[in-house]
């Protein structure tokens, strides 16, 4: 698996800008199959910062309803990685 596909995309919410200002924490969704070593990797190589932290959640689909029909959204992860001390802090929350 590379690391594009560890690291599927940012999240980029209010939770998560509040843990990154104050606690130098990221959050991104990444695959279902990658573990923390390999998100630790990933966010290493691909930002270029030493991470002291990985931490994982697994989140289920929501039943959702259109009309007649339902289904459920597919299953995700969710990892906070927290930067060592004295790394800068990657900003791709810039708009």
């Amino acid at each position: 698996m590379t690391i594009h596909d560890t690291l599927v995309r940012p999240l980029v919410t209010e939770k998560g800008i509040v843990k990154k200002e104050e606690e130098r924490t990221l959050c991104f969704q990444v695959s279902k199959d990658a573990n923390k070593i390999m998100v630790k990797q990933a966010v290493e190589k691909l930002f270029k910062v030493k991470v002291a932290e990985v931490r994982t959640a697994n989140f289920e689909g929501k039943l959702r309803r259109r009309g007649k029909f339902t289904g459920y959204r597919s299953d995700w992860k969710k990892a906070y990685v927290k930067l060592v001390a004295g790394q800068k802090v990657p900003e791709f929350t810039e708009m």
